[in-house]
């Protein structure tokens, strides 16, 4: 006899998706900034291509030094692309400098001056376009109300706090009504709690305003909580572009897929196919997956990864003989509150398994525990490798 303790949903979602119809608000083409020695260059980004919409939660995500702040300077006109070419709202700013785009900045430090108090900070930018005294009072003034920054409208910025700062950053980048805001690590510096707090703001801010956001981070969990769609970045080019649902499900490359969460992936080797199945022998055994024609015929090629998400695999105590079920000793137990996170190895190989903790005929596994543990057939991802 056997007993599932944890069950493996299959993935969510579907590869078909509607087509957003919004007009194209921010457009680049073949977008690449270099550094260093015109003989041994750094290649920060290399020949991007990407179409953010009016209105979109964009986010872009990458590793440190991937090229995501980069393009965003790129896009904001503090560097100039060599090749390649940028338009905002159709019109073509790839030599105009940052002062003449429809953008304003958010930088990971803030960036406000620090003789200022939070209303000069917010009306500075006014003050510079030449807006009457009563213009910027209504603006600032707005504005203040907006972020909740009325009773701290005399303070310099040292005598705020971090969420605080940040709140005046973002009103002093939108009382400039921006068609594009962009977001540089904004809230890198905060800690868990106060983080989550900007992240509904942003949201909310986000839905009231309808401009469009572009966010850098190298935070997963705050890019696929807050954006619409979510590009991928690796040694300065895009690996992925997606929404966050299909992002997670339906990873392009293991990079993707080990970045954007945690995945176990194996190599693969094509064995047979047996109607809609496929058979592989991976580093871990011999694995029958189920996967869509069109997929199943790449896995002719040889050339493919199989991979499966820690929370997708099945515990089983007991033994069966079923497909895809391996025999394992756990050799790490993380306990993390909602989920516990358990390591266990099989033939020289350590897999991740994720688990709930509200299972109510969950066991107390400890590290030694021998189990077996199950890849569902519909829950196992394939992509080629890299």
């Amino acid at each position: 006899d056997w007993h599932v303790f944890v069950c493996g949903n299959a993935r969510a979602g579907s590869r078909r998706h509607e087509v957003d119809e919004r007009p194209i608000m921010l457009d680049l083409h073949g977008v690449t900034k270099a550094f260093g020695k015109r003989q041994d260059p750094i290649i920060a980004v290399d020949e991007v291509d990407l179409q953010i919409h009016e209105g979109e939660y964009f986010s872009i995500v990458g590793p440190s030094g991937c090229g995501k702040t980069t393009l965003l300077r790129l896009i904001a006109g503090l560097d100039v692309p060599r090749p390649g070419t940028i338009h905002i709202d159709q019109q073509d700013v790839t030599r105009a400098p940052a002062q003449k785009r429809p953008v304003n900045m958010v930088f990971q430090n803030y960036a406000l001056f620090p003789h200022m108090t939070v209303y000069d900070n917010i009306a500075f930018a006014l003050t510079i376009k030449n807006y009457s005294a009563d213009q910027i009072e209504k603006e600032v003034n707005g504005a203040l109300q907006l972020f909740h920054l009325q009773e701290l409208a005399d303070r310099k910025p040292k005598q705020l706090s971090g969420g605080e700062q940040q709140r005046v950053a973002l009103a002093r980048a939108l009382v400039n009504e921006p068609k594009v805001l962009l977001l540089d690590e904004p809230l890198a510096a905060l800690d868990f709690k106060l983080r989550r707090e900007i992240q509904q703001e942003l949201r909310t801010l986000h839905r009231n305003l309808q401009i469009t956001f572009v966010h850098v981070t190298h935070d997963q969990e705050e890019a696929l909580a807050l954006s619409d769609r979510v590009a991928v970045m690796n040694h300065g080019r895009i690996e992925q572009v997606d929404t966050p649902n299909r992002l997670y499900e339906y990873p392009a490359s293991p990079f993707v897929a080990s970045f954007i969460g945690d995945c176990n992936i194996f190599d693969s080797k094509f064995l047979f196919r047996e109607g809609p199945d496929v058979v592989v022998q991976t580093d871990i055994g011999r694995v029958r997956s189920h996967f869509p024609h069109s997929d199943a015929e790449r896995a002719d090629q040889n050339r493919i990864k199989i991979a499966i998400r820690p929370e997708k695999i099945i515990i089983e105590i007991g033994q069966t003989q079923r497909d895809n079920t391996f025999y394992g000793t756990i050799r790490e137990v993380n306990y993390q509150g909602a989920t516990t996170h358990l390591a266990v190895s099989h033939n020289d190989r350590i897999v991740r398994v994720s688990m709930l903790n509200s299972m109510a005929a969950l066991p107390q596994l400890r590290i030694g525990d021998q189990i077996n543990f199950f890849f569902p057939p519909e829950n196992l991802l394939m992509m080629e490798s890299e």
